[in-house]
């Protein structure tokens, strides 16, 4: 599985895995290209949460993603997924949080495919109790520092894993920042 996290990544580290896909295609063909988001929330002790839903066939937790969709950039394709996989609505942030790869099993005929899945953060604005594929999947909100565990997708779990440690580290920053701010205003 190549991994690439945009949370620190060195030039080194990203020709490297470059290259691994590059082997990947030469070996097995073309890398299919999809665009995930990973919804969350705070809940009210200002703890984040992120939505992971089941896989239509193997019911294994993961997050939504799918292929581009003409005429919408990447990130509003991630949110597109979101809505119909999971029916959730936010605000999708333009800067991928990483990207990793997986075997898809196509449906129509068996054979598997590896998919690069570039990740969006979307911030969750609302949840709808009815959407496009609400009979096909369950959805889980779990808290994001137990999201990785869920998951078997190994190049997904430290995406997860990233960003929990970073929405923590920006909520235990925020109170500081108020405190340093009422010093300042006094």
């Amino acid at each position: 599985m190549v991994n690439r996290l945009s949370l620190g990544d060195s030039d080194g580290d990203q020709r490297q895995e470059d290259e691994s896909i590059a082997k990947q295609q030469s070996k097995s063909g073309t890398v299919r290209v999809q665009y995930g988001a990973l919804p969350y929330r705070r809940n009210e002790a200002g703890e984040v949460e992120v939505l992971l839903l089941t896989s239509r066939t193997r019911r294994r937790w993961i997050i939504p993603k799918g292929w581009p969709i003409k005429g919408l950039k990447p990130a509003k394709s991630a949110a597109r997924e979101a809505f119909e996989e999971a029916g959730v609505r936010g605000v999708i942030s333009g800067k991928p949080l990483g990207r990793f790869t997986y075997n898809k099993l196509l449906d129509e005929d068996g054979r598997a495919v590896i998919c690069e899945v570039t990740v969006f953060s979307l911030t969750v604005k609302r949840q709808l109790k009815v959407w496009p594929e609400v009979e096909q999947r369950e959805t889980r909100w779990v808290a994001a520092s137990e999201a990785g565990a869920l998951t078997d997708e190994d190049g997904l779990r430290p995406i997860l894993e990233a960003f929990s440690v970073k929405m923590e580290a920006k909520r235990k920053l925020v109170p500081k920042q108020r405190a340093e701010e009422a010093k300042v205003s006094e």
